[in-house]
C-alpha cells in the first residue's frame, strides 16, 4: 500500500471535508442534469416501451421534440412499401384540461394534462408493452382514462373516481407505473375516447410515426432503407438512436445549458476551494512527519508526488460518495414520482471533472511543502 493511500485511510477524518465537498459538487451537477434527462425520458416513455422499433420524423427534426410542424399523412402507405414493415401508426400526443370532482373535503384541482392516444389492442404499435391486460381492457371502454400512480394526488383522484376532461366526464379505470412527469401529468386514452373528447386529429398532417417491423434486431438496417426510400421527405430513426438524439437536443436548449453550466462552475469552484484548503491544512498538520522524511533523505519531489497521489485518492473517495448520494437521490426522486436519469454522456464528464478538481486542489497545496525542512523538527 502506498504512503498516500495509507495516510488517507489512517487519517480519514482530516480529509473528510475534501471528500464531502467533491461529492456535493458532483451531486449538484448530476442532480440538475439528471432531472432534465429524466424529463426527456418520461416524455418518451411511451415510445421506449412500444413494440415499435423505428420512428419516422420530418427530415429536419433531430429529436422527438422538434416535430411541431408534423408531416403528411400520405407517408404512411409509402412506408408500408418496405417488405419488413408490419404496422405504421401516428403517435398522437395532445393536450387537455383536467378537473376533479372534490369530495369529503378534498380540494378542487384543475390542471392541464398530456394526453397519450393509444389503440387498446394487445400488441398494437402505439400501445406501451408494459400495460397489463386489465389496463388495456379498461382503456377499451368509452370515456375511460388511465393515469400514472405518481400523479393521482396531483390530479386529485383515486382509482375509480370520475373527473372532467375538456368538459366531458371521464372515469379513472386504471393506473400505470413508470410514467412520472414533473410538468403535465400523462393520461392514456383510447382513440375512440379521443374522438369523443375532440382530441384526435384526423387531418392531412400527423405527428411522429411509429413503425413495427418483422425483425427488431434489423431496426437500424430498416431505418437506413427507409431513409434511402424517402428522397428527403422524412427521416427514419432506430428507437434508441432517437432517444439519444432527443437527450442531446434537449441539453442544447439555451436555458437548460445555462443552468447546467452554472451548476458545473459553482460545483467546480466549491470543490477546488474546499479540497485545496483541506489538503493544505492536512499537509501543515503533518509538517513534522514530512520534515522527518526529508531528514531521512526523501526528496521534496517525492513528497510532492505523495501529495498529488493523496489528492487523487481523495478524488476516488469523492467519486464513491457521489455515486452513493446520486443513487439515494434517484431512489428518493422515484419515490415521489420525479423522473431522473443519469446518461453516460453526463456521468462520464462528471467523473473526469471530480478527478481533475481533486488533482488541481492537490497541486495548489504543494506550496505548503516548502516548510517541510528538517529544521522544523527542532521547533
Amino acid at each position: 500500500m502506498s504512503l498516500a493511500l495509507a495516510t488517507l485511510l489512517y487519517e480519514w477524518r482530516r480529509y473528510l471535508a475534501a471528500v464531502i465537498s467533491l461529492a456535493v459538487a458532483g451531486l449538484l451537477v448530476l442532480s440538475m442534469s439528471g432531472l432534465f434527462m429524466g424529463m426527456v425520458k418520461s416524455f418518451a416513455a411511451t415510445v421506449d416501451r412500444s413494440p415499435a422499433e423505428v420512428m419516422v420524423l420530418p427530415p429536419d427534426a433531430n429529436s422527438l421534440f422538434a416535430n411541431n410542424s408534423g408531416q403528411p399523412r400520405r407517408l404512411i402507405p409509402a412506408i408500408y412499401r418496405h417488405p419488413d414493415v408490419v404496422e405504421v401508426q401516428a403517435l398522437n400526443i395532445n393536450f387537455a384540461m383536467w378537473a376533479n370532482f372534490p369530495k369529503d373535503g378534498q380540494p378542487e384541482k384543475s390542471d392541464g394534462v398530456q394526453v397519450m392516444i393509444v389503440d387498446p389492442v394487445p400488441g398494437a404499435v402505439t400501445l406501451p408493452s408494459d400495460l397489463s391486460a386489465e389496463t388495456i381492457a379498461a382503456l377499451a371502454q368509452p370515456l375511460s382514462v388511465v393515469v400514472d400512480e405518481s400523479t393521482l394526488d396531483r390530479l386529485g383522484v383515486k382509482l375509480g373516481d370520475f373527473a372532467k376532461m375538456n368538459g366531458l366526464t371521464v372515469r379513472v379505470r386504471g393506473t400505470t407505473t413508470g410514467y412520472p412527469s414533473i410538468f403535465n401529468a400523462f393520461v392514456f386514452i383510447s382513440r375512440q375516447t379521443a374522438k369523443l373528447l375532440k382530441l384526435y386529429n384526423d387531418g392531412p398532417r400527423v405527428g411522429p410515426l411509429v413503425v413495427k417491423i418483422r425483425n427488431p434486431e434489423q431496426r437500424r438496417a430498416v431505418a437506413d432503407d427507409l431513409n434511402a426510400m424517402s428522397h428527403g421527405s422524412y427521416r427514419a430513426w432506430a428507437r434508441e438512436d432517437l432517444a439519444a438524439a432527443t437527450q442531446r437536443e434537449f441539453l442544447k436548449d439555451g436555458g437548460i445549458a445555462v443552468m447546467v453550466g452554472f451548476a458545473v462552475v459553482v460545483g467546480a469552484f466549491i470543490g477546488i476551494v474546499i479540497t485545496w484548503q483541506t489538503l493544505q491544512g492536512a499537509v501543515l498538520a503533518n509538517l513534522r512527519e514530512f520534515a522527518s522524511l526529508r531528514a531521512l533523505g526523501i526528496s521534496l519531489w517525492s513528497l510532492r508526488r505523495v501529495v498529488v497521489e493523496l489528492s487523487f485518492w481523495v478524488g476516488i473517495a469523492g467519486l464513491l460518495l457521489t455515486a452513493a448520494l446520486a443513487a439515494f437521490v434517484w431512489v428518493l426522486a422515484h419515490a415521489f414520482g420525479v423522473p431522473m436519469d443519469y446518461p453516460w454522456f453526463i456521468a462520464v464528464p462528471v467523473v473526469v471533472s471530480i478527478l481533475v478538481v481533486a488533482m488541481l486542489a492537490g497541486m495548489l497545496s504543494l506550496r505548503a511543502l516548502k516548510r517541510t525542512q528538517p529544521a522544523e523538527l527542532l521547533r
